[in-house]
């Protein structure tokens, strides 16, 4: 009797052992997946070491790095006791490719996740794999738009501001281009993000003189992120060139100046007169 127990002693700590081993030596480099925010991101599970093993022997769940349970397929079926109620409704399982699908993914869902494999025996529960998934959400940022101030002349200057809305994870930079120039432009970026789905907006602004001499040129906006360059489209600037008529000349030059082009004209034509005059045949002048 002692001999027996001893051997279902070593039996039960022999599968204890084959658990951890198993586990230790599982694939436990994670797996790097990418979804976008509000689509459905794919969390993997092949089961590689499980393949000749009937699906009424497994146990297969994924839980995140709260251990709060995200899907489990027990014994051939799945089941919901241990899922947690954050992801009810969220799930479901690919047989095909064997991977979870979670669905309307949200910025908060970035993070590690992982998925276990156990074989169900009349001693216990054996751990035959583990795959750890790393989880990033994106979003797009929107194109970025460019506004003028109202009642903008070219005396007034530039006066623009560019923004974007709805985008992750936070950009790095955003600026003007101006026409010609390879100077980047734009102070002060301003980055703002909503409290529910932690989604980013950004903006900058511009205020510079005109530069003399120039009457038109383009803008463009751009917004730098760690996997993009989005541009705005082009912004056109045209002020019509000054037309100096014969009222906006007498208002530059001024009364004293308009006397002495009168005096000057007046003179010139008596001395036109004069010459003609003498020119003429028999015509001298009086003593």
């Amino acid at each position: 009797m002692y001999v027996v127990k001893t051997c279902v002693t070593c039996t039960m700590y022999l599968g204890i052992l084959f658990s951890v081993l198993a586990y230790l030596l599982s694939d436990a480099v994670p797996v790097k997946r990418q979804a976008y925010f509000n689509s459905t991101a794919y969390l993997p599970c092949p089961f590689t070491k499980a393949q000749n093993i009937s699906p009424s022997e497994l146990v297969v769940f994924w839980q995140d790095r709260k251990k709060s349970v995200l899907y489990e397929h027990y014994l051939g079926a799945e089941k919901l006791d241990n899922v947690n109620a954050k992801y009810l409704g969220r799930t479901s399982f690919d047989r095909d490719n064997q991977a979870l699908r979670l669905h309307n993914v949200q910025i908060k869902d970035t993070g590690l996740y992982d998925c276990f494999i156990q074989q169900k025996t009349p001693t216990g529960s054996i751990i035959l794999q583990q795959w750890e998934t790393e989880l990033s959400v994106i979003a797009n940022f929107s194109e970025p738009e460019i506004e003028e101030a109202q009642n903008e002349t070219r005396n007034t200057g530039i006066n623009l501001t560019c923004s974007s809305k709805q985008g992750y994870p936070k950009p790095t930079k955003m600026y003007f281009l101006i026409t010609n120039s390879t100077n980047e432009y734009g102070d002060n970026m301003q980055i703002s993000q909503d409290n529910v789905t932690k989604l980013f907006s950004v903006s900058i602004s511009l205020s510079l003189p005109f530069p003399d001499g120039v009457y038109n040129m383009t803008i463009v906006c751009i917004l730098e992120t760690e996997s993009m360059n989005i541009s705005s489209k082009p912004h056109n600037m045209v002020f019509s060139q000054p037309q100096f008529d014969r009222k906006t000349w007498i208002q530059i030059a001024g009364p004293s100046s308009l006397l002495c082009c009168l005096f000057l004209l007046v003179v010139y034509k008596a001395v036109k007169k004069c010459l003609k005059m003498q020119n003429q045949p028999g015509r001298w002048p009086l003593d």
